[in-house]
């Protein structure tokens, strides 16, 4: 045994399973959801999707969202309620219940509750009894907001309910939104830390198995991450032949993700500010599974519309279709497999963290401090406090422009340029949209011609 091997230690040693610990543990701050855990209160200050308006029918629907069990109903006068799933009376489940002009009706005594909880019948009581009932005794709501297709509900202190937030990429034109849900069988922060990780998407959906997007998504690329107050962003500016493509990934806290197109680019040919492909919430349902609402974006600036099928948004979402065999999964692994095969809760305390994680250790501590502060009496902050007059500003999406070699030092260009294009991005985010578009697509073309970005001329990062 040489020197250098002697001063490793056993659990890093070839044929180290005996010396290794079983278990690890997962990391409770930050992956527990429920009521009066600390990250589930500071989940709790948003707005969160709970349903699409199309899964919400004549009946009851019974969901869990941040491991509450709730009831979600549409009474006849079209109002959309969220409740707590047990009738304060005797504790029937509400799921049984019947909708009536305004509100439900408990299935088990006929207590009828309002939308916001409040009772307005207690039948078979003296009516100075049922008064007093009606007085003092609310079933448990939240409020809630039927937006685009989707259904978010906000679950935190009434007294606190922040506005609720409108993105740009609501309401771009010539483009229009699906709305679709995907599920995981894991906890929710193992899901969100793909959408600041670049280069999963160079092995899991393209060198590993089979190419499920592109060609240009093999290329590893030069990644680079932003952290604003409320956003966190990753970069990869990936060579594909003469044009260099800049890929664009973004998490806004605590789980909204947007991301570049899954189709429409590849790094081939010119591509000037394009936008997201999926407009998506990473929801916890409890501790250990999690859905994914959200809308596929397709039109000029997005995805193609010949991907507006049933299949389409599955494809977006992760490049394979939901429904597969065991084997299929095997062959070609996609984003559920790759975080499902963590375990419920994946043992964070044996992760090894490295450089191309950046992105994601800085938005989980920045996650560890907003919910700690919170515990300390501080509200977190939103991302409608910097934009109250018009929607929030974003930048998930894909550039490529045309930029030969020049036998310089390539990995600089690749850096310079992922830099400079999320630079003019930065410095337009104020202005309407259509004067945001033609600022940032005429910086572009200036990228193409602009000859201190390769690689001769070094900047620091």
């Amino acid at each position: 045994m040489n020197r250098s091997t002697e001063t490793r230690s056993k659990e890093s040693l070839p044929y180290s399973g005996y010396h290794q610990s079983w278990t690890g543990q997962g990391d409770d701050e930050l992956t527990r959801v429920g009521p009066n855990t600390p990250c589930g209160e500071y989940l709790r200050r948003f707005w969160h999707p709970v349903a699409m308006t199309s899964d919400l029918g004549e009946r009851p629907k019974l969901i869990r969202i941040l491991g509450e069990d709730l009831v979600l109903f549409r009474d006849k006068g079209e109002r959309v309620g969220l409740v707590h799933r047990r009738c304060p009376h005797r504790r029937a489940s509400l799921e049984f219940g019947v909708t009536e002009e305004r509100g439900i009706r408990c299935c088990y005594h006929g207590w009828l509750f309002d939308v916001d909880g409040t009772t307005l019948e207690a039948p078979g009581q003296p009516a100075q009894v049922e008064k007093q009932i009606c007085e003092n005794v609310t079933l448990g709501a939240y409020p809630v907001k039927e937006f685009k297709g989707l259904i978010f509900a906000y679950m935190g202190p009434p007294g606190l309910k922040p506005v609720f937030p409108v993105y740009d990429t609501f309401d771009l034109p010539g483009q229009t939104l699906v709305p679709y849900t995907a599920p995981f069988h894991c906890n929710w922060l193992q899901v969100l830390d793909a959408i600041v990780d670049p280069i999963h998407t160079a092995f899991l959906h393209s060198r590993i198995s089979r190419e499920q997007f592109s060609e240009g998504f093999g290329e590893i690329g030069k990644m680079k991450f932003y952290k604003r107050r409320t956003t966190f962003l990753g970069t990869a500016a990936r060579r594909v032949g003469d044009n260099v493509w800049v890929r664009t990934n973004e998490l806004v806290l605590p789980n909204f993700t947007q991301a570049g197109a899954a189709f429409s680019a590849d790094g081939t040919r010119q591509l000037y500010y394009s936008r997201t492909s999926f407009v998506r919430w990473v929801v916890p349902i409890d501790d250990e599974e999690t859905l994914c609402f959200a809308w596929a974006v397709f039109g000029e600036r997005a995805d193609p519309d010949e991907y507006n099928t049933p299949e389409g948004p599955e494809l977006i979402e992760q490049g394979e279709v939901f429904d597969r065999s065991y084997e299929e999964k095997q062959r070609c692994p996609a984003d559920a497999e790759a975080t499902e095969g963590m375990g419920p809760i994946t043992e964070h305390n044996k992760e090894h963290l490295v450089a191309s994680d950046q992105g994601i250790v800085m938005y989980r501590r920045r996650l560890r401090s907003l919910i700690r502060d919170l515990q300390d009496g501080k509200e977190p902050a939103h991302a409608t406090d910097d934009w109250q007059d018009g929607p929030i500003p974003t930048f998930g999406g894909d550039t490529v422009v045309q930029k030969p070699k020049n036998g310089g030092d390539d990995a600089v260009t690749l850096r310079n340029i992922g830099r400079a294009v999320m630079e003019v991005q930065f410095e337009a985010e104020g202005l309407p949209e259509t004067d945001r578009v033609a600022k940032v697509v005429a910086c572009l073309k200036q990228i193409e011609t602009d000859e201190m970005l390769y690689g001769e001329t070094t900047r620091s990062d």
